[in-house]
């Protein structure tokens, strides 16, 4: 059986016609399905016939919501969603001023090993599939009733270390048929996986990239990070100098300060250094504490005045809003579970 929320429009178009049915029902089709439609009784302009072909071959997947937690203070949601093999995955609803944007998961897992981060504790399970990527988003917006309109792939996972998956989902979610979000309200995340980054550049020039940094030697970011030991700082620096320039986008850096371990002056100084005359903007982000992890956070106060730091060295940097940490979603805090 297909899962239809897998598959892009134009491999709709492929399934309809091998089932004998003309291109234009796919757009039909797909239309339903990014109106929240799952029941092929409810899509009335297809004919009977092909509605039951579609029942026999095909169904509308969706992920299970278990458990909604609620923040108490900014509007934000945690959901815990299980997956169709029992696997569970969370993503995260917030609101802004520009409008909604949900943080969603591309793995059951992460096989990455990032020390600070909840999601790599258990390691990686399996991709996602996209089809369960976009049906986080979907089912809160059913739960919200509220539109999303902005994506950011930062959630559980290493989307690319997912690519085709991911690839698939953008697709999905940009097409003007379906949920129509532009491009450039979309951002991955990655850790460094530097060949993906240039693939990344000529498919999606305008899908926002940001790169999880977090140190600033090769010995302090290789400490966190075990992906530094494959694409050190001397790699991943100009594979960004040229998706910047290739691209023109700017890349967004995330920073997250450890107390004691990246917080000084001197790294701060090493960073402005590190990223001169880069089109980019660095996110300063305290660590949001996760207990096996041994590593403690720092004050919003020394965020600040390291981020004063960067822009006096001319760097453009902001130090991030805190969202939903009273329910454990803030970033680096998602987890992977299984039922």
């Amino acid at each position: 059986m297909t899962n239809l929320r897998d598959l892009t429009l134009k491999e709709m178009e492929n399934f309809v016609q091998e089932m004998g049915e003309p291109k234009f029902r796919a757009k039909q089709v797909f239309g339903w399905i990014y109106k929240g439609k799952t029941d092929f009784r409810e899509m009335t302009n297809l004919p009977e016939v092909f509605r039951n072909k579609l029942k026999e071959k095909a169904y509308i997947g969706t992920v299970e919501p278990l458990k909604i937690q609620k923040s108490k203070t900014d509007g934000t949601r945690k959901y815990l969603y299980r997956l169709e093999d029992g696997n569970l995955i969370e993503s995260v609803f917030m609101k802004y001023k520009y409008g909604n944007s949900i943080c969603v998961s591309s793995q059951a897992g992460c096989r990455m090993g990032c020390r600070f981060c909840a999601s790599t504790r258990n390691g990686l399970e399996r991709n996602l599939t996209p089809g369960e990527i976009v049906s986080q988003l979907m089912a809160a917006e059913a739960d919200t009733g509220e539109r999303i309109g902005h994506i950011v792939v930062m959630g559980t996972g290493e989307p690319f270390d997912n690519y085709e998956n991911l690839s698939r989902f953008l697709n999905i979610v940009n097409d003007s048929n379906g949920l129509n979000i532009g491009m450039r309200n979309i951002t991955v995340s990655t850790c460094g996986l530097v060949p993906v980054i240039e693939k990344f550049g000529d498919e999606f020039p305008q899908v926002n990239l940001a790169i999880s940094l977090h140190g600033t030697t090769d010995k302090i970011r290789g400490s966190m990070m075990p992906v530094n030991n494959k694409y050190p700082l001397g790699v991943l620096i100009p594979a960004c100098r040229e998706y910047t320039q290739k691209t023109g986008r700017r890349i967004t850096f995330e920073y997250t300060m450890v107390n004691g371990v990246n917080d000084s002056d001197e790294d701060a100084v090493r960073l402005s250094k590190l990223l001169k005359g880069m089109l980019c903007h660095v996110n300063i982000i305290p660590l949001n504490k996760v207990a096996e992890s041994g590593f403690d956070t720092v004050s919003r106060k020394r965020a600040e005045v390291f981020a004063k730091l960067l822009e006096i060295h001319g760097i453009v940097v902001t130090v991030r809003r805190e969202l939903g940490a009273d329910i454990d979603a803030a970033c680096g805090q998602l987890r992977l579970g299984r039922q």
